[in-house]
């Protein structure tokens, strides 16, 4: 559920009409809707009610502050992956003591901001990784809190390009090593040992793969606490789906029912690191129709957003819903919703079936997450503007790029 909806023939973010978003900020633009973030958010919470837990904003899937620091707000932790984003989730008000961090390339720089920080856990990727981490560490002063991304080899049933948790990922370690690194990781006074991590994929529209991720994680739980090793937190990384189109994926409630089911009553903390979940559909984009024109048997409506702005169906071949802002009745054709970017995979979306005017607000559903976190200067095009919506009223926690902004960093050479 979210709260875009229309009324009649006009499409509604909350209480305001979507044009008049687009008359007054422009397009292209992201919008949000806070009322939809709150609802994810609980939902969640709801969700994991019954056992001690951890929910940790994915900030990859939308890293803008207003929206981290609403999460923050709601009492949640964040999984980070940069120290960029690290720094971001400091910035908007978040708790670093509330982060995990991933990722499997942390320079040592980055591993001696989070432990300066004290971030909650650093999931370790590599064994390298490990010893970088007892380095640093012993370097501080410091007990580095620490977990293993065990990669469990599990498929996700989701797209290759967002898999994780094969053996043929990049990500993890592999179950069968995972003993072995811990026992060692034991013995080293620099490390403590709180957790055990992993994360599959994401877009997964079904409960299957986390349950049987579950069940590996669980298996080393076991054997660790059979070695005297204490677990503080299993965490089950993110990746439930969301529906874009047609898919059916569970609800939170169904999603960790079943993993709960699993855990029993072991007394360790439950991590969840939910992102397009939780921002997918609370965001939308409004592109306004430039041109129309027919190529032989193709039919394209141009539109002022593009690949830069949401290059999800160019990177992916992502299907994003796309709608009018206002509904039009008459004959619908089928068109291929384009963009100004000099590339010829730059879409929005092909073979929809609309009924199209020049001028019209189009809308790209399911925008709130890897959109304006992806985004770019390609083509020297800046990245766009995005409001929160609040009920009636409307708040830009991004203002649009000035065209100098882009360039800002850059030197021309002396003569």
């Amino acid at each position: 559920m979210d709260y875009f909806n229309y009324r009649g023939n006009d499409l509604y973010a909350e209480d305001i009409l979507v044009k008049d978003l687009a008359l007054k900020y422009g397009t292209p633009l992201y919008v949000y809707s806070k009322a939809t973030l709150v609802r994810h958010v609980k939902a969640f919470d709801e969700a994991l009610k019954s056992r001690r837990h951890r929910i940790c904003y994915a900030v990859k899937a939308n890293s803008n502050l207003a929206i981290l620091n609403l999460m923050a707000k709601m009492g949640l932790g964040f999984d980070i992956v940069s120290e960029g984003e690290l720094r971001r989730v400091i910035a908007a008000g978040g708790d670093p003591h509330k982060c995990v961090y991933s990722g499997v390339g942390k320079t040592p720089d980055e591993i001696r901001f989070a432990l300066q920080v004290g971030v909650d856990c650093l999931n370790i990727e590599s064994e390298a990784e490990s010893f970088v981490i007892s380095k640093v560490a012993k370097e501080l002063d410091v007990v580095a809190k620490v977990a293993l991304r065990v990669n469990p080899n599990v498929d996700a049933k989701t797209l290759p390009a967002i898999s994780t948790g094969l053996k043929n990922n990049k990500f993890g370690i592999a179950h069968e090593d995972a003993i072995r690194i811990y026992k060692r990781m034991a013995l080293d006074p620099n490390l403590k040992i709180i957790g055990i991590d992993c994360h599959i994929g994401s877009q997964m529209t079904s409960g299957t793969p986390i349950v049987e991720a579950t069940l590996k994680l669980l298996e080393i739980y076991n054997a660790l606490k059979d070695l005297g090793i204490e677990i503080e937190h299993i965490d089950l990384g993110g990746g439930l789906g969301v529906i874009y189109d047609d898919e059916t994926p569970p609800t939170p409630e169904a999603y960790f029912a079943a993993v709960s089911e699993q855990l029993g009553d072991i007394d360790v903390a439950l991590y969840v690191e939910p992102g397009r979940a939780m921002v997918a559909n609370a965001g939308i984009l409004l592109t306004k129709v430039q041109y129309q024109k027919t190529n032989g048997n193709r039919n394209f409506a141009i539109v002022d957003g593009a690949m830069n702005d949401l290059i999800r169906p160019a990177l992916y071949g992502s299907w994003m819903n796309i709608i009018n802002a206002q509904k039009r009745e008459g004959v619908l054709s089928k068109f291929d919703i384009v963009g100004p970017v000099c590339e010829s995979d730059d879409f929005l979306g092909k073979d929809r079936s609309l009924n199209i005017e020049d001028g019209d607000v189009l809308v790209v559903r399911g925008a709130g997450a890897y959109g304006s976190s992806m985004a770019s200067n390609y083509n020297s095009r800046r990245l766009p503007c995005e409001v929160m919506v609040d009920g009636d009223k409307s708040y830009v926690i991004r203002a649009r790029q000035n065209y100098n902004d882009i360039w800002k960093d850059e030197n021309i050479l002396p003569n």
